[in-house]
């Protein structure tokens, strides 16, 4: 974090037990940077966790959501989600298929520690031959993101990465003499772009080489908005193991594949399958605010309305620079999430005009 701080003037903040760059110049305009040209985050925060063994593909079908019998060597997949026996979502999470016996799981970094522990508590009641180890603190992860990345890999030396497939990823390269542990074709932002997997000092020279080639950094506040604009959901925000504050998976309409129906055996699946067939009383849909809020945006916790009665809550709310006004993602009463419907929104005290809307935001 020094180096962000004195090289590049970062103004740091905490996520988790994480010093992080929050934002480097202006979040707006590092979120615009990343829709419009490219820039980098580095998201060595997030948890990475190797699953070793002859019954991985067993272990991890039991954890999660998703049929991942199919998934190619060389190939990430996801996100899919882990359960709890209630149907709440413990994580998100992504995974790279190594080869047959060795995957590995990126968690998001507020539940890597409970997700370690609950592999460690699966493999042993269940006596997966599994072995779990963490390496997040062994690897640095920059994520070059944004519709110009193909071009800086390129001016990098890296113009095979241009012919990457969306989840396609290489092991052991090197980019102009860097040493890449591992890069894929993904990211977290809605644009095209790769994740760059290294030794903390082999990183810090992609760094070097990114900021010599006028990519711009981005921190954690861009890469939240970014999200939010593709309607990405983030625990703690969207979901959570709590029943009484978060409704059934279902309810949060994750899509892109994350539920396998035709999959059996995973954990939560019968509570899962119960809700699907008793129906939600509750579904996450988007909000934007009318133009007149100017920049006042909803946040977490704020109330939704129709009629002076209350029908949902806001979970993630910011304000939108492309769309140049607050949107936000809630959870709304299934018999008024009606999409065009309009809305207002407590924002600490004061009601504005909203209109639910369906995700993403924005369409690319």
């Amino acid at each position: 974090m020094d180096f962000y701080i004195d090289r590049l003037g970062a103004d740091p903040g905490n996520f988790g037990e994480w010093e992080v760059p929050m934002r480097f110049t202006n979040s707006l305009d590092e979120h615009i940077t990343v829709r419009t040209s490219v820039a980098f985050f580095d998201v060595s925060h997030m948890g990475k966790l190797l699953l070793k063994g002859e019954d991985v593909l067993e272990f991890a079908q039991y954890i999660y959501t998703k049929d991942l019998s199919k998934v190619k060597q060389g190939f990430m997949s996801g996100p899919t989600l882990s359960l709890n026996e209630l149907a709440r979502v413990k994580d998100d999470e992504m995974l790279y298929k190594i080869t047959d016996d060795e995957w590995i799981v990126v968690a998001n970094a507020l539940a890597k520690e409970k997700m370690l522990d609950y592999f460690k508590q699966v493999v042993s009641f269940r006596n997966y031959k599994v072995s779990v180890l963490d390496i997040t603190g062994k690897y640095s992860i920059i994520a070059v993101q944004g519709p110009e990345s193909p071009r800086v890999m390129e001016l990098l030396g890296a113009k095979w990465a241009a012919d990457l497939k969306p989840l396609e990823f290489r092991e052991n390269e090197e980019i102009n003499g860097i040493k890449i542990r591992l890069i894929s074709r993904s990211g977290w932002t809605g644009e095209d772009g790769f994740e760059v997997w290294g030794e903390h000092g082999e990183m810090k020279k992609l760094v070097e080489a990114l900021i010599a080639k006028g990519v711009k950094p981005a921190g954690l506040i861009a890469r939240d908005t970014l999200r939010i604009e593709m309607g990405f959901v983030l625990g703690g925000h969207e979901y959570g193991e709590d029943p009484l504050r978060y409704p059934c998976a279902l309810s949060l309409r994750y899509g892109m594949g994350a539920i396998t129906w035709s999959k059996s055996g995973f954990v939560g699946e019968a509570a899962l399958r119960a809700c699907r067939k008793e129906g939600v009383r509750w579904i996450r849909t988007g909000l934007i605010m009318e133009r007149s809020a100017g920049r006042i945006f909803p946040r977490q916790g704020h109330g939704v309305y129709i009629e002076d009665i209350q029908v949902g809550w806001v979970t993630s709310g910011c304000y939108s620079p492309v769309l140049n006004r607050g949107i936000a993602m809630a959870y709304i009463d299934t018999r008024h999430a009606i999409i065009g419907e309009e809305v207002e929104v407590n924002i600490h005290g004061k009601k504005y005009r909203a209109r639910i809307v369906d995700f993403p935001f924005i369409k690319k």
